[in-house]
């Protein structure tokens, strides 16, 4: 995945001062590693019987619809609050400095449906965490988390132990 990696640029000081963003922009205007990324994660995927493939705002939204696609599933969308027009379930959870909470509507996942969940990054595992919380209080299974990028010291996967969590590129 070396070609994956080096198709990521850094962007020093972004959001804030201090931080180093690993921009996946520059992996999407490349088609060929734009493909690759996709083909990657359906390749992890392809053997397991998936009913829904959710997506969390924003930069999963890229990945998870295509990935749902080529699974013959179902995409969900996972957004911030206020986004989603029909009866939602939502859930909060703790960020480094103060929270956050994100919703799902509720007639998307059904008892015993087979999930897997997608983001572009996996940094302190919060979101992740919080999305995995939600399909289960509805009532489906997750069967694995996918991510782009993992930022290994950042020590995500600890959050997601009993979930099998697989990344693209590990910085």
């Amino acid at each position: 995945m070396d070609e994956l990696r080096n198709s990521i640029r850094d962007i020093p000081d972004f959001p804030k001062a201090g931080i180093l963003f690993k921009d996946i922009t520059t992996l999407l205007i490349d088609p060929v590693m734009f493909k690759k990324a996709v083909d990657a994660l359906y390749d992890k995927y392809k053997d397991m019987k998936i009913d829904k493939v959710l997506g969390i705002e924003a930069r999963g939204f890229i990945f998870a619809p295509m990935l749902a696609y080529k699974l013959n599933a179902g995409f969900v969308p996972v957004r911030k609050p206020g986004k989603l027009p029909a009866a939602t379930k939502s859930i909060s959870y703790d960020l480094e400095y103060g929270t956050d909470s994100l919703e799902i509507h509720e007639d998307a996942i059904k008892k015993g449906d087979n999930i897997i969940i997608i983001d572009d990054l996996l940094a302190t595992g919060g979101t992740a965490e919080a999305v995995v919380k939600l399909v289960k209080e509805l009532g489906g299974n997750v069967l694995g988390t996918g991510f782009v990028i993992e930022l290994e010291f950042l020590n995500g996967r600890s959050k997601l132990e009993g979930t099998d969590v697989f990344t693209l590129v590990k910085f």
